[in-house]
């Protein structure tokens, strides 16, 4: 694994600790939920295949777009991929809106991150989670 991977792999992860990513170590651990006190760098460090299992950013529900106008406001409007302006006056976010963004996507398992505009999946530094794998209603 390059190390540019390694570290977006880590990163991602680190980020979700606390909401419990469940991962793919190895075929004897198929499945493991990471809790906050896991130490992801020994797993990530010595090239096992510690994948997360998470959610393209294509199946978010309709529910979850609504969730997410609540949090950056009513004058946008949440696509597959980006956030469409709708309001002309409105020119920008906030930092506080963009971090509580960042966290709900971490939350929902939501795969955002890419590096040279390839994310997660292409990367194969993620797994698409079954359906229902982390509760989400359709």
């Amino acid at each position: 694994m390059k190390k540019e991977d390694k570290e977006l792999l880590l990163k991602d992860l680190c980020a979700r600790l606390t909401y419990n990513p469940i991962v793919y170590i190895d075929e004897n651990l198929p499945r493991l939920k990471l809790g906050a006190a896991t130490r992801v760098w020994e797993y990530v460090a010595v090239d096992k295949p510690c994948k997360p299992y998470l959610r393209p950013m294509s199946s978010m529900t309709e529910e979850e777009r609504y969730e997410i106008q609540g949090i950056i406001g009513k004058d946008v409007e949440i696509l597959d991929d980006f956030i469409n302006i709708v309001d002309s006056s409105r020119k920008r976010f906030s930092f506080l809106e963009l971090q509580a963004v960042y966290d709900w996507l971490n939350k929902k398992m939501f795969a955002y991150r890419t590096i040279d505009g390839k994310d997660m999946f292409e990367l194969g530094l993620a797994i698409k989670a079954p359906d229902g794998m982390y509760n989400v209603k359709k």
